[in-house]
């Protein structure tokens, strides 16, 4: 692995699916006896909580969730 001119390194994907590191997850480098290690920062947004943010107050329907489960499947959810 190589620092570029930025002083930025790329974790290899295998390491990022093992330990759940996705775009955009806060991480800090901290050292510990002359070791540099990478964690997860305390207290940042999951990868869900993150896209939930981006989502909010985009939806823009009319229908109720009862119609809308009736219209993907065929249901009568909700419905007294």
């Amino acid at each position: 692995m190589k620092i570029n001119s930025k002083g930025q390194v790329t974790i290899p994907a295998r390491l990022r699916a093992k330990h759940n590191l996705h775009e955009g997850d806060e991480v800090e480098v901290i050292e510990v006896a002359n070791t540099l290690r990478i964690v997860r920062s305390e207290g940042s947004e999951t990868r869900g909580e993150r896209l939930v943010q981006r989502m909010r107050g985009r939806g823009k329907g009319t229908m109720t969730t009862a119609e809308i489960m009736k219209m993907m499947r065929g249901d009568d959810w909700g419905e007294a």
